[in-house]
C-alpha cells in the first residue's frame, strides 16, 4: 500500500474525529471516548479491507460483514458508514435526536442502511457474528465476519461462552476484534475487573491471537489487520487485540476513562477541532 494510500485513509479519520466531536457536542450525550480510539479501525475495514457491495443489502450475501458490538460507540459507526455511502452525510445532523435512525446504540427498526443488528447489550455481539459466519459457511459463501467488543465487554459471561463455540466450530470465517484500551466507564479495567493475560486467554480458548501494539498508527492497523486475514481458513477463530487511546486524536481526552461518555462544552469542541483539519466537508 503506498504513503498515499495511508495519508488518504488518515484524511478520513480526520474528519470521522471532527463528525463524533460535533455529533456527541449537539445533543450533549454520547459517548466520544470509545469512538475516537477506534476511528482508524473502522476507516481502514470500510474503506480498505472490506469486501463490500455496491448497495446494501440485509443479509450481506458474498460480502464481508461488521458487526459492532460495543454499540456505545454509534458515533464513530455512523460517521464512517455515511462517509463510505450507506446514507447521506447530513444526516448525522440528526444523532440521539427524536425520531432519527441515528439513536444512541444503533437500531435497525428504522432501516438504516449498514445496521445489521441493534447493540448496546454488551456480550452479545461475538454470538451474533458467529451466527452469521456460520450461514456464510452453510450457503458456501466465502467472505468474513468481523465483530469488535470492548475489552471492558470481556467482563460479561456469554462473551467465553461464545469463545468456546467458535473454536468448537472451528469458525474459521470470523475475525474478532477487541478495543483493548484498558479503560471503561468506571475507571481501568485492571481495577475494575482485570482481564488478566488476556492473549494467553483466548488462546487458551482455541483461538488464534494477533496483536496490534499501535492501534492508532493507520499503516499498522492494515498490516495486522492483514495478518488477520491471512490466518482464516484454518480451521480456527481469529482474535485481534487492538491497543487503542481512549479520546485519541483530542489531547485533552486522551489517556483518561471520563471521556467515555460525556459530551464536550463549547470551548472543548473547539479545541478538538483545531487539533483535527476538515478534510472532506462538515455535514
Amino acid at each position: 500500500m503506498t504513503k498515499n494510500s495511508i495519508h488518504n485513509l488518515e484524511a478520513i479519520v480526520k474528519q470521522v474525529r471532527r463528525d463524533i466531536l460535533r455529533m456527541v457536542h449537539a445533543c450533549q450525550s454520547g459517548h466520544p471516548g470509545g469512538s475516537l480510539g477506534c476511528a482508524e479501525l473502522l476507516v481502514c475495514l470500510y474503506f480498505e479491507l472490506m469486501q463490500r457491495n455496491d448497495q446494501f443489502d440485509i443479509n450481506g450475501v458474498g460480502e464481508d460483514l461488521f458487526f459492532l458490538s460495543n454499540g456505545h460507540i454509534s458515533p464513530v459507526f455512523y460517521s464512517v458508514l455515511a462517509r463510505a455511502g450507506y446514507f447521506p452525510v447530513h444526516e448525522l445532523a440528526t444523532f440521539r435526536k427524536l425520531n432519527s435512525r441515528l439513536q444512541g446504540h444503533p437500531t435497525t427498526h428504522e432501516g438504516l442502511p449498514g445496521i445489521r443488528v441493534a447493540s448496546g447489550s454488551l456480550g452479545q455481539g461475538l454470538s451474533v457474528a458467529i451466527g452469521a459466519a456460520q450461514a456464510k459457511k452453510l450457503n458456501k459463501d466465502g467472505r468474513l465476519v468481523y465483530v469488535l467488543m470492548g475489552d471492558g465487554e470481556l467482563q460479561e459471561g456469554q462473551v467465553w461462552e461464545a469463545a468456546m463455540y467458535a473454536a468448537h466450530n472451528k469458525m474459521d470465517n470470523l475475525i474478532a476484534i477487541v478495543d483493548y484500551n484498558g479503560a471503561q466507564i468506571d475507571g481501568a479495567t485492571k481495577d475494575v475487573l482485570s482481564l488478566g493475560d488476556l492473549p494467553y486467554k483466548w488462546m487458551a480458548f482455541g483461538w488464534k491471537v494477533i496483536e496490534i501494539r499501535r492501534g492508532n498508527d493507520m499503516a499498522s492497523v492494515i498490516d495486522g489487520l492483514r495478518k488477520a486475514q491471512e490466518m482464516t481458513s484454518a480451521g480456527v477463530p481469529v482474535m485481534v487485540l487492538l491497543h487503542t487511546e481512549m479520546g485519541n486524536g483530542v489531547d485533552f481526552m486522551m489517556g483518561s476513562h471520563k471521556w467515555h461518555g460525556i459530551a464536550p462544552s463549547d470551548d472543548q469542541l473547539a479545541a478538538g477541532l483545531s487539533q483535527n483539519a476538515e478534510t472532506l466537508g462538515d455535514y
